[in-house]
């Protein structure tokens, strides 16, 4: 299969297209197996080490705040109770993982199938490479209008200074190496670029 690169304002080169793998490029679009994958990469993510106390776990308790009738108060066996102040939560939430099993055959079998339909959809581009003279923000917003993109990742096989520093401040642009690349990353922006030379560690990565 071949790719044509795509021609970046002040980059053009003789270079018109590039061969890549049907069996990675090529890959048929399984939707189920993404949101699998998609769904256990976030819940990895989440640290799960929120706690509560339970009503045996607060201080307090150990005798009755009064005796069961003559006061005009309402019955009470302990202060520990979750309905007193200070007292203990009902379900108190506990530290847990939520850690889901995906192993790696799934994992590259999910960007295969990304990587994919994006390609169907027209949504990889492919350069030789994407660099800026200078760090400052608005040259790559400049850039982007000229190319009329807006949603975009950006992937390299070394990130440039200038393209991280410029694109931090740009919500919907980011630019990330090929350790980088994960499921999320690969879904959440609308276009994907990606040099040659990233291409071509990608793909042999997902062989």
């Amino acid at each position: 299969m071949e790719l044509s690169i795509f021609k970046v304002p002040g980059h053009e080169t003789g270079i018109s297209a590039v061969e890549v793998s049907d069996l990675v490029f090529g890959y048929d679009f399984k939707e189920d197996l993404i949101h699998q994958v998609v769904t256990a990469y976030r819940a990895y993510g989440r640290s799960g080490s929120h706690a509560q106390k339970s009503r045996s776990e607060v201080s307090g308790g150990g005798i009755k705040p009064w005796k069961q009738k003559g006061t005009g108060r309402a019955r009470a066996g302990t202060n520990r109770s979750p309905i007193w102040r200070k007292g203990g939560v009902t379900f108190a939430a506990k530290p847990s993982s939520y850690e889901q099993k995906v192993n790696k055959k799934m994992y590259k079998n999910a960007i295969k199938s990304i990587l994919s339909e994006l390609l169907r959809k027209g949504n990889l581009i492919v350069v030789e490479k994407f660099e800026l003279d200078t760090h400052k923000t608005k040259n790559l917003i400049s850039k982007l209008a000229d190319m009329q993109m807006n949603d975009i990742l950006f992937v390299s096989d070394q990130i440039d200074s200038n393209m991280y520093l410029a694109s931090r401040n740009l919500h919907k642009v980011a630019v990330v190496d090929v350790a980088g690349v994960d499921p999320v990353a690969l879904i959440k922006f609308s276009k994907v670029m990606i040099t040659i030379d990233a291409l071509k560690k990608l793909e042999e990565g997902l062989k």
